[in-house]
């Protein structure tokens, strides 16, 4: 990953940043889709770590051939508006440092981990009641994107954990959502 783009949202008096974030993220992943790519990752050079936002700039990270092939495409229909895009350009030389960025997923429901474990152990609802009582549900405190499902038109929150800062780069591949719970992306 030698290259990136910023796409920086702009100020908005009807939208809120963050639902342009899951408008733009929501458009990105779709692009990503489409395009099949499993090399192209992102970040959010102005996220805190603190679920409260994922800032105004989405980074896209590629080698160049890849960013110009998806910049190419028209995904950003309807966005152009409210987004600014730098060029595609180097990462800095100086760039040291490399970050993990990865989908978090929290075991936020009781009732449906207990209906797992009473298919799968064959236990009764008050057995499974005493397993997985409804205090056990996982809060999530991470920034996140609203998408919702192609498939079956739901909404979900998807977490976003920036990782520690490590001086190497890791090889891994991305998703469709630009994101690898093991490779890395330049952190400048």
């Amino acid at each position: 990953m030698d290259h990136y783009l910023d796409i920086t949202l702009l100020p908005d008096p009807e939208f809120s940043h963050n639902h342009l974030m899951d408008a733009l993220f929501a458009k990105l992943h779709r692009a990503l889709v489409i395009a099949g790519c499993g090399d192209i990752g992102i970040s959010f050079p102005q996220v805190n770590g603190q679920g409260t936002g994922l800032g105004m700039v989405l980074r896209v990270h590629g080698q160049a051939a890849r960013l110009g092939h998806l910049m190419a495409a028209n995904w950003l229909a309807g966005m152009r508006d409210h987004t600014t895009l730098s060029g595609i350009e180097i990462v800095p030389s100086t760039c040291n440092s490399f970050r993990v960025v990865s989908r978090v997923q929290a075991k936020s429901s009781p009732a449906r981990e207990r209906r797992r474990l009473m298919r799968r152990k064959g236990l009764t609802e008050e057995q499974a009641l005493v397993r997985i009582p409804d205090h056990c549900a996982e809060m999530l405190h991470l920034p996140y994107v609203q998408m919702r499902s192609q498939s079956t038109a739901e909404r979900f929150l998807l977490f976003i954990r920036h990782g520690a800062v490590q001086a190497t780069p890791a090889e891994g591949a991305f998703s469709a959502y630009g994101l690898s719970p093991t490779g890395t992306i330049p952190w400048f």
